[in-house]
């Protein structure tokens, strides 16, 4: 099977995990035509069957050091034992809020998980910004803009019949 440079480019990065649409412009395409590129060239059959066997090739290396680590592993349990990445920092609290906080406020943290500490921890920091709905805010923004210069006058008073 005969690939193309660019072709041979584009199962380069898809064995890599890029998108269809990265892979097509890493092989060279313009911006405005690799997504269609990038579809057309994951649907040829020889292209899917180089991306299969370059990924099979790539693989066979990660295989190895994943069981020289694993066998460096088995050396130093204790390693394992140590509570996790950064947990030995963060308090023992029954209080959830307080540890994502301090999850959150942690340097050693990675950004994901401090994120992610963040996003959870805001519904029960700040509250939501009014209860009232639309309708209840336009009606109370109408009343404040009546209010003033251009508040509306006493209206007319009332005869009674007798």
């Amino acid at each position: 099977m005969v690939l193309t440079d660019k072709q041979q480019q584009f199962v380069d990065a898809k064995a890599r995990g890029a998108s269809n649409k990265e892979a097509a412009e890493a092989a060279g395409c313009k911006p405005s035509t690799a997504s269609a590129a990038g579809s057309r060239w994951a649907n040829d059959p020889k292209i899917t069957a180089a991306i299969l066997a370059k990924r099979q090739e790539l693989s066979v290396n990660p295989e190895r050091k994943r069981k020289q680590r694993a066998e460096t592993d088995d050396q130093h349990p204790e390693a394992e034992e140590g509570g996790g990445e950064y947990l030995d920092c963060l308090p023992d609290t029954e209080d959830p809020l307080v540890w994502l906080l301090a999850l959150m406020n942690e340097p050693k943290a990675k950004v994901f998980d401090r994120r992610n500490a963040a996003q959870t921890a805001v519904p029960y920091v700040h509250g939501k910004k009014g209860e009232a709905g639309k309708k209840e805010q336009k009606a109370d923004a109408a009343k404040e803009a009546g209010k003033g210069r251009y508040s509306a006058g006493k209206p007319p008073l009332s005869v009674v019949p007798r």
